[in-house]
């Protein structure tokens, strides 16, 4: 295979932005090359021909899923989102709901909205505790009938929904059907469309032998490219995954040997959309507009967005017409910097233009052979067109303005009808607006600290506390472990309320006024006081105290931490305490003291100070609050580190929550570098995404309070 692809042409070596993207395996690379001259087209477009059929032959490809009616919405997935379920446009937790035509309709406003949305439950959170990927969607607040009814409710909206594969997913919890037999039957319970393999290049045919086994077709996306050109028979999707742009577009590989294989192209990082629009538009493929990454904001810039309002209206116009076996890309263009591409089907062709350079291009654009009775249309600014013809070749002229788009529609006398004349009033409309006009930048959106109130001192240092005094120059220096996001540095991390927009390391130098913190992490034992004096019962009480039993503590935990308590648990108990959670900086102040030691003990790692850490598939308890005492600040305050993380401040964006959690736990998945990293230093904090009580609480989170002096 690899040396007829080579005979055919040229590859682009497809690229990844970071280094903890994984790397590609294999030969396979996704673009094509184009002709080297516009008098080489048809030698090219012979060869490429000429290659796609021998290598249909040599594989003896199997069509039969793109043939598959359950199938045919899988052409029509043009523009899609992947979402974080944490996203606050998509739940609201104190009505307890998901909000699905609210995210659709902000989606719809500024850009025309989706006709997929990947749904992502699992990483970054993944891996603090023991909890798989199969847990963490039956996590999801209102468990799976709730997750049901939002399928549904997208459904509706004529969306499909796809939920990841983390494929890499083995140091959790395990299960006793193996992965693809267990994600195809989950997908049947809730009744979803699709699924998108993180991290894999290509998902593997025993998927499709389980939806085959059980009776449920599910559309497999991989993220990366796919590792043989086979897997495509069914891989019906898949990203165009940081493509290596050049001035010429490439082709996509896989849309040219499969025209019914749907691509989505991808870049999440980038703030410039340009190259990704363009090349999507050019060899007719989708686009995944990507702007909650792992709980960082990248939203689209207005000119993207009307770019990718306008493609979509023509996508959805003609959805037949780009699964066309007869298109052609490069097609010969009149100026220099514009590219094209023809996908006709039956009576009508849209020709599909980009314009590589920054220069608007006006007049002649495309020379095509005379037929009678036909009309032209420029979709892309919504009016007719006039040929001019010169013997057997007409020239349509329009303008293309500089690193902007094209679109015509050719079509018999007579076809025009009632919809097409729609799309062209509405089109026309929205150009009197041309893209360069709209704001190209993007900015970081701001992050707001949820306020605490403060409490009320108390007359002397309350029982199992610790006074801790006032700092006047204490120098706060905090770095976040999360695993990416660099590529946007004003964008990951938290925005401390001194701090002008998020980070990920913040070095400040704050007074701190002085406070009492509790000694050791609340207990089982002090949690099933307040419980008794209360009654407490949170509305949402998925894995409350999951580990209790009958209203209570298992023996022997009176004095381990107590965890699966959500934020606003710990805070119901601070708040019957007369107390509060304390700040980042607090805690830390409190576990390292003015001289910014690494450990409570010092700057020299000392694992005999802190509980042993743990790996397994099953997750151990944790160890008692004062079995360590050697592990002690500066102040006498224990527990700070190696036993389970603990709550702290709660920082919102529009679309985000998120809370500090700070002292690392005990426990991590092993077998991936995705799971949730641990965090030794007094320093490091990690950010994690805040949905719901049902799927925040976790067995590796507890939490110790502070009050104000």
């Amino acid at each position: 295979m690899k040396k007829s692809l080579l005979l055919a042409c040229s590859f682009f070596l497809l690229r990844h932005a970071t280094a903890q993207q994984p790397q590609p395996q294999g030969d396979l690379k996704e673009l094509l090359a184009g002709p080297s001259s516009p008098d080489q087209h048809a030698a090219w477009l012979a060869g490429m021909k000429e290659w796609r059929a021998a290598e249909k032959d040599n594989l003896h490809y199997d069509p039969s899923a793109y043939e598959n009616k359950a199938f045919a919405w899988v052409q029509r997935t043009f523009i899609y989102a992947q979402m974080m379920a944490h996203d606050r446009y998509f739940y609201d937790p104190a009505a307890r709901r998901y909000t699905v035509d609210r995210y659709l309709d902000d989606l719809k406003k500024r850009y025309g909205g989706i006709d997929a949305v990947l749904i992502w439950p699992t990483y970054p959170n993944i891996g603090i505790d023991n909890r798989n990927q199969y847990d963490l969607v039956a996590d999801m607040p209102g468990g799976k009938t709730a997750v049901r009814q939002m399928i549904r409710d997208f459904r509706k909206r004529g969306v499909r929904v796809f939920f990841p594969i983390m494929y890499w997913d083995h140091g959790t919890r395990k299960i006793g059907l193996s992965m693809p037999v267990a994600l195809i039957r989950e997908m049947k319970d809730l009744g979803a469309d699709g699924m998108n393999g993180d991290t894999m290049h290509g998902i593997p045919e025993a998927f499709r032998h389980a939806w085959d086994s059980l009776g449920y077709p599910v559309a497999f996306q991989p993220e990366l490219n796919l590792q043989e050109l086979k897997m495509i028979s069914w891989n019906q999707l898949s990203w165009g995954y940081y493509w290596p742009y050049t001035y010429t577009p490439g082709v996509s590989l896989y849309k040219w040997f499969e025209p019914r294989h749907q691509i989505n192209v991808t870049n999440r990082w980038a703030t410039d959309k340009t190259d990704d629009l363009q090349y999507a538009f050019f060899n007719g493929v989708g686009y995944n507009a990507w702007e909650n990454i792992w709980g960082i904001w990248n939203q689209v810039p207005d000119r993207y967005a009307e770019a990718i309002r306008r493609i979509g209206m023509l996508y959805r116009a003609f959805p037949g017409i780009w699964s066309s076996a007869d298109w052609e890309p490069h097609i010969p263009v009149l100026q220099k910097g514009i590219f094209a591409s023809a996908f006709p089907a039956g009576d009508r062709t849209v020709y599909t233009l980009v314009n590589r350079d920054s220069l608007s291009r006006q007049g002649g654009q495309l020379q095509l052979p005379y037929e009678k009775d036909r009309l032209y249309f420029d979709l892309w600014n919504g009016t007719s067109l006039t040929p001019q013809r010169k013997d057997d070749r007409i020239v349509l002229s329009f303008p293309v303005e500089g690193h902007g788009f094209g679109a015509v529609l050719s079509i018999r006398t007579g076809g025009a009808d009632a919809a097409l004349n729609r799309l062209l009033t509405a089109i026309h409309a929205r150009a009197q607006q041309p893209l360069h006009r709209l704001p190209d930048t993007w900015k970081p959106l701001p992050q707001q600290i949820v306020k605490m109130k403060k409490t009320a001192a108390p007359a002397g240092t309350p029982e199992g506390m610790i006074r801790i005094p006032a700092a006047q120059q204490y120098r706060f220096s905090s770095k976040g472990i999360m695993i990416e996001g660099n590529e946007l540095p004003e964008a990951v991390g938290i925005q401390h309320p001194w701090e002008t927009h998020p980070a990920r390391s913040q070095t400040h130098t704050l007074s701190v006024p002085s406070f009492y913190i509790d000694k050791y992490p609340v207990t089982n034992k002090q949690f099933k006081a307040f419980m008794n004096a209360t009654g407490y019962h949170p509305a949402d009480d998925h894995n409350f105290l999951k580990d209790w039993k009958n209203g209570t503590y298992p023996a022997g935990w009176a004095d381990k931490p107590v965890t699966w308590v959500s934020l606003d648990d710990a805070r119901a108990y601070a708040a019957w305490a007369g107390k509060r959670l304390p700040h980042e900086w607090e805690w830390q102040y409190a576990a390292q003291g003015t001289d910014n030691r690494r450990y409570p003990w010092g700057n020299v790692k000392d694992t005999t100070r802190i509980p042993p850490p743990a790996h397994g598939r099953d997750m151990r308890p944790p160890t008692a609050v004062d079995a360590y005492p050697a592990g002690a600040s500066p102040f006498g305050v224990m527990d700070m580190t190696g036993n389970v993380w603990q709550w702290t401040d709660e920082y919102t964006d529009e679309h985000t929550r998120a809370a500090v959690l700070k002292g690392g736990g005990y426990y991590r998945s092993a077998g991936s570098n995705w799971y949730f990293p641990t965090a030794s230093a007094l320093s490091q904090y990690g950010k994690y995404l805040l949905m719901a009580p049902s799927i925040d609480r976790s067995g590796c989170i507890g939490f110790r309070c502070v009050m104000d002096e």
